[in-house]
């Protein structure tokens, strides 16, 4: 590719809404552009990137026996009535109507499309196991979207279905697919860690996060360096900081804590360990008879798991933070001074596992500047409905695998594989006539990959203060050659030529810049791309019988004899693939 047929558009600023590196630097770079909120047009530089993604991406998956199709972005209601997520998706869901005041949907996701095809078309169990995939748009109406491709509204993943007899064959088809991701990750050059998940809205019952480190990610992964575990920090597994509770020695008293409605404040009033204190957290359930109050009880340093809630007996079915009202009409206090003694109405009282092993806590009194120390259950206040596992974990915390300590970082969640079991074939009576002729429900699985997420996961994690900086697998373009001078030497014209042609011969994705350029212009327009090596040639090195040769994370250029800088390139390629 010659640059001066190509269309390379770079900018010196990044525009005012764009927050993070990736979307600062793909705008610059000429990558993306704006259309509305969310929305993108992917110019060539983007689009080469999305389809090296792709490419991988589809190797993978008919590597491991998946079979390509393509589902339309525009689906019809009914199959979303019939599985009931169309009143349970929720406002991301766009929901339009065609000239005949028919309902249908912009696909978020493919589950009701793909199953109603295997209904369709899968009647033994002799067709079984398969998996189809297809890489297509996707549409999610985000109240806020932003961060660029990060969280767009349209988008482009992959989506894999499997479809089984058993769930011992579902469970293998997961583990291929896990396989497989590891394989497309490890391939594009990406720092990433798989961790276990919720499941979220999509369902099932087994679930794993490909996530790209990175120090921007939204996501919180937690992990045990002297182990294999992982997990995101919704689903971690917070255990019991002692073993079993101690005796109690203080006395129960009702101290006055005048302004101190926060844990930390108490703490520092009565010159306690923020550890000793706890905090209470009241949710509310919905009923045919009212509203059931529930206090959580945490220690005053940690922080609601709202998904570990929300699988709690009683809380499973959904639930709300209790109103100020309902907070006053039971415990007879305004928030900031609740505890589980002496409420004005029954509360069913659910502990962390953490604070079911305190002795001599410190809880609210349900009055206004007063909290109870030396609280201790049993004898001062009657033993949790149930304890549970209600928190999120904190750096330092013994890892559940009970080998060693728990660490975490940063990640972006690039990619996400579900067993679901039989959630959608079920609803939507998918079945086939198994070896005794007898019909049974489909197992499924389902795995996505975000395709253009990958791009603006990889900027985040590979960029410095000039630019991109690719992965080699990722790179627009792998070499840049870089002729200084070209508009005035004849030499320089023949000799960038020469080798950019050598390049193109060898298979190699290069670009020559013949748009006779200033060297400073030339070489930060490629920097800010990020194409990860950059050959320069001009007069002076020629009549020195070099080239400069330069990685993109290099901080100086080497000098190469000019007969060997094929070579020296090819060399220099292997060793950053």
């Amino acid at each position: 590719m010659r640059a001066s047929k190509y269309h390379i558009n770079t900018l010196k600023e990044a525009p005012s809404d764009a927050e993070v590196v990736s979307h600062k630097l793909m705008t610059r770079a000429g990558m993306i552009r704006k259309l509305a909120g969310g929305i993108y047009t992917y110019m060539p530089l983007g689009l080469r990137v999305i389809r090296k993604v792709e490419a991988i991406v589809r190797e993978e998956m008919q590597a491991a026996g998946a079979i390509e199709l393509l589902m339309p972005v525009v689906q019809p209601a009914e199959l979303w009535m019939e599985s009931g997520r169309w009143e349970q998706y929720g406002p991301e869901l766009l929901r339009i109507k065609d000239r005949h005041q028919r309902d249908f949907v912009l696909q978020p996701t493919s589950e009701e499309v793909i199953t109603d095809i295997a209904r369709a078309e899968i009647h033994s169990w002799r067709q079984l196991p398969l998996n189809f995939f297809h890489i297509q748009t996707k549409f999610r109406d985000e109240r806020r979207p932003r961060f660029g491709v990060m969280r767009g509204r349209e988008f482009t993943m992959k989506d894999a279905y499997s479809f089984d007899r058993d769930e011992a064959g579902a469970q293998a088809s997961y583990d291929i697919m896990y396989q497989a991701y590891m394989r497309i990750f490890q391939r594009l050059g990406l720092e990433f860690r798989a961790v276990a998940a919720d499941t979220g809205s999509i369902g099932g019952s087994r679930s794993h996060e490909f996530q790209v480190i990175a120090d921007t990610g939204e996501d919180l992964l937690v992990y045990n360096p002297e182990s294999d575990y992982a997990a995101n920090i919704e689903l971690a597994e917070a255990v019991a900081l002692a073993s079993e509770r101690p005796p109690a020695r203080d006395a129960l008293e009702r101290a006055p804590t005048p302004g101190a409605a926060k844990c930390e404040d108490v703490a520092a009033l009565l010159k306690l360990p923020l550890t000793r204190t706890v905090k209470s957290i009241v949710l509310a359930t919905d009923g045919d008879e009212g509203a059931q109050i529930w206090l959580l009880m945490l220690r005053g340093d940690h922080e609601l798991n709202e998904i570990k809630a929300g699988k709690v007996p009683g809380l499973d079915q959904g639930f709300r933070f209790a109103t100020e009202a309902e907070i006053i009409e039971h415990f007879g206090c305004e928030p900031g001074y609740l505890g589980p003694i002496g409420t004005a109405r029954p509360v069913r009282v659910i502990a962390d596992r953490t604070v079911a092993n305190m002795s001599d806590f410190v809880c609210g009194a349900n009055a206004r500047d007063f909290h109870y120390t030396g609280v201790n259950w049993g004898r001062d206040v009657p033993e949790p409905e149930r304890v549970a596992d209600l928190r999120n974990v904190v750096a330092g915390d013994p890892a559940p695998d009970g080998k060693g300590t728990l660490a975490i970082q940063r990640g972006i969640e690039v990619g996400h594989v579900f067993f679901l079991g039989t959630k959608y074939s079920k609803a939507l009576n998918a079945t086939f006539l198994d070896e005794n002729g007898k019909p049974a429900v489909m197992q499924m699985g389902c795995y996505g990959i975000g395709i253009t997420r990958i791009v603006g996961a990889a900027i985040e994690q590979n960029h410095d203060e000039r630019g991109i900086v690719w992965p080699m697998a990722l790179a627009p373009f792998q070499v840049v050659v870089c002729p200084v001078g070209w508009g005035k030497s004849e030499a320089v014209r023949s000799a960038a030529t020469e080798l950019y042609e050598a390049l193109l011969a060898q298979g190699v994705e290069a670009v020559l810049d013949d748009r006779d350029l200033r060297p400073g212009s030339m070489f930060a327009d490629w920097e800010l791309v990020g194409v990860p090596l950059r050959v320069t040639i001009g007069d002076r090195g020629l009549k020195d019988g070099v080239v400069e040769v330069q990685a993109r994370r290099d901080a100086e250029a080497a000098k190469v004899p000019a007969g060997e800088a094929l070579g020296e390139v090819l060399a220099r390629m292997r060793t950053l693939a």
